[in-house]
């Protein structure tokens, strides 16, 4: 049977074409041939990406793909790129879209993250670009009211809900569905984000613009969301850092940031174990965040896991 979920992510030099690799591998592992892989990079970054890169994601099924950024955020917005991506055109039933710095951790389903009629994804694990007062800003440029129902985020211990405010780590919708209007939900989104993103009274848009606009997007759609357990996004880091994983549950998917949380989690192993598994590969020439064992030896692998570690220590939202 044909794929009915397209798994894409982001395939961009220096870091993320490396994170893809090991993302690959562990949704073969995980998932087998029930879903298609895409790994989206930039057009004019596309032929940067290295060779062996694209050999591994040959190897596991990956077709890599170029999308246009030029004009299309102003000033640029690389954070945008998965709103971007997530506008490309796929085939199948559904679609999934996932950070690069995700790991699959044991065998998955693809109805376990996918619902008709809605887009399925996580709370944020936290929102630290405002308070809750600057939703109803936000609800107000858009033009949709404010929803009544409220959600706890991901790390939230104490207190009531919040706005429904959700990772954009992980989601997967519909690719069919079509607004009355004939938009898809990638083109609402998109919309949505443009509208935030112009208006000035919300002065700490980015790097937020792409979660912050996720709810009201899904909803300015007409669709629902379908709030998936934390299992199958599970953020490391934060107060949790250097902890080990719940043992009350089964974790499916961690999403982890930087290469040396997973491997505070222990969980770097089994990322290398599939790749060479996968794609006959014990180590690439180059590995997020610099690691020194693969990148010895290699000049070229020494400066991209320093212009990494350099651009992971941008802000971007726990989410």
């Amino acid at each position: 049977m044909s794929p009915r979920l397209t798994v894409f992510f982001i395939v961009e030099p220096p870091e993320y074409q490396v994170m893809a690799c090991y993302l690959a591998a562990s949704l073969r592992e995980q998932f087998g041939d029930t879903v298609a892989l895409v790994g989206y990079c930039p057009a004019p970054k596309l032929d940067l990406v290295e060779p062996q890169v694209k050999r591994v994601l040959a190897k596991l099924g990956c077709e890599v793909r170029p999308f246009v950024v030029e004009g299309r955020f102003d000033p640029p917005y690389p954070h945008g790129n998965k709103i971007l991506a997530t506008m490309e055109p796929r085939d199948t039933e559904f679609s999934c879209f996932m950070d690069s710095d995700i790991l699959c951790l044991r065998p998955n389903a693809v109805d376990n993250i996918t619902a008709p009629g809605r887009v399925s994804l996580t709370p944020a694990a936290w929102m630290g670009w405002g308070d809750q007062d600057m939703w109803q800003v936000i609800y107000d440029i858009v033009g949709i009211p404010l929803p009544d129902e409220r959600v706890k985020l991901m790390k939230q211990k104490k207190g009531d809900g919040k706005v429904p405010y959700f990772s954009s780590g992980l989601f997967s919708f519909p690719e069919h569905y079509r607004t009355a209007e004939g938009k898809s939900f990638p083109q609402v989104w998109y919309d949505v984000a443009q509208a935030v993103d112009a208006n000035p009274d919300i002065p700490q848009k980015r790097p937020y613009l792409d979660q912050m606009t996720l709810p009201l997007a899904i909803q300015k759609a007409g669709l629902d969301w379908n709030i998936l357990p934390d299992t199958q996004h599970f953020i490391l880091g934060g107060r949790s850092r250097g902890k080990p994983l719940p043992d009350d549950r089964e974790i499916f998917t961690v999403h982890y940031r930087k290469w040396k949380v997973l491997k505070e989690a222990e969980l770097t192993g089994l990322a290398k174990t599939l790749l060479e598994k996968h794609a006959g590969l014990k180590k690439l020439h180059l590995t997020p965040e610099g690691d020194a064992d693969a990148a010895k030896g290699d000049r070229r692998a020494r400066k991209a896991a320093r212009a990494a570690k350099s651009i992971s220590a941008d802000p971007v939202d726990a989410g």
